[in-house]
C-alpha cells in the first residue's frame, strides 16, 4: 500500500471512502503565469501533482481515480504547450510505472488515442502493458477526451447495432448506452461517486456528462500544482457530508 509522510489532521470515515473518483485537474497554467513562468511549467508541476494524488487514493482505498488529463478542446491551445503536453505521458509513465506495479494499480485510458502522436500512443500502449496484471485501484485517464464526442461515438455505436440486427430499437435503454461509453471498461466504477474540479471554476467542461448524472460535486479553489493529499480528503469529508438519495427519499 501507499503510505502517506505524514499524518493529517482530516477524519474521515473510511467505511465510506467515494468508490471512484474523477478529478478535473485544472489551474496548471494559472498558477505558473502567476509566478511568471511559461504555462509548462505548471503542467510540469502538476505532473508530480498526479503521482501524489494518485499514491494518496490508493492508500485511501479508492478504487477508480479518473484524472481528465487532455480534452478533445485542448488541441487548440498553443502548439508549444499542446506539444508538451503530448510528450507527458512518456515522461510521467518512464518514473512512475514501477512504482504502479509495485502498488497493484493499473493504467487504463479513455479518449480518442489513436488521434494521438505515435510516441504518446506507445508511452500509454506500454503503461497499460506493464500494469495490466494488477487488480487495485484502476488510474484511468481521460486523454484526448470529451464527453460530446464520446456519446456521439456510443449512439453511432448503438445504431450500428440496430442496423446490423444484433439489437432491436426496443432494446435501448440507459444500460445498453452506458455500455457503450469509454467508461465501460471501469465496469461497476463507471460512474463517479465524488467529481472534484480545483482551481475555483465551476463547470465540467465536456467532462463524464452523462457518467456524473448523480455525482456528488466538490469545487476546491486550490490549483492543480498546489493541491495535496489533505485538499483531496478535505474533498472527501464533504463527499462524505452529503446525503445521497439518488432522485429518493432517505430515511433519517
Amino acid at each position: 500500500m501507499f503510505k502517506f509522510k505524514k499524518k493529517t489532521t482530516t477524519e474521515l470515515d473510511y467505511n465510506n471512502i467515494p468508490k471512484h473518483i474523477a478529478i478535473i485537474m485544472d489551474g496548471n497554467g494559472r498558477w505558473a503565469q502567476q509566478r511568471h513562468l511559461p504555462r509548462i511549467a505548471g503542467h510540469k508541476k502538476g505532473m508530480n501533482v498526479v503521482k501524489d494524488i494518485t499514491k494518496a487514493a490508493s492508500d485511501l482505498g479508492v478504487k477508480a481515480l479518473t484524472l481528465y488529463a487532455f480534452s478533445t478542446e485542448n488541441w487548440k491551445r498553443p502548439d508549444q504547450e499542446v506539444n508538451y503536453l503530448m510528450d507527458l505521458p512518456e515522461k510521467f509513465f518512464s518514473t512512475f510505472v514501477p512504482d504502479l506495479v509495485k502498488n497493484n494499480v493499473k493504467v487504463n485510458v479513455m479518449g480518442y488515442v489513436d488521434q494521438l502522436p505515435e510516441s504518446t500512443q506507445k508511452a500509454i500502449n506500454d503503461a497499460i502493458e506493464n500494469t495490466k496484471k494488477c487488480d487495485g485501484m484502476i488510474l484511468n485517464f481521460a486523454l484526448n477526451y470529451g464527453s460530446q464526442d464520446e456519446i456521439v461515438t456510443a449512439v453511432q455505436k448503438i445504431a450500428q447495432k440496430v442496423s446490423d440486427g444484433s439489437l432491436n430499437v426496443d432494446d435501448i435503454n440507459k444500460d445498453v448506452v452506458s455500455d457503450n461509453l469509454m467508461t465501460s471498461s471501469l465496469g461497476e466504477f463507471s460512474n463517479p461517486d465524488l467529481l472534484i474540479r480545483t482551481s475555483g471554476e465551476e463547470r465540467l467542461s465536456n467532462f463524464l456528462l452523462w457518467q456524473v448524472a448523480y455525482s456528488e460535486f466538490v469545487f476546491d479553489d486550490t490549483k492543480w500544482p498546489d493541491y495535496t493529499k489533505e485538499d483531496l480528503m478535505n474533498c472527501i469529508a464533504k463527499f462524505q457530508g452529503r446525503h445521497r438519495r439518488f432522485g429518493g427519499l432517505k430515511n433519517k
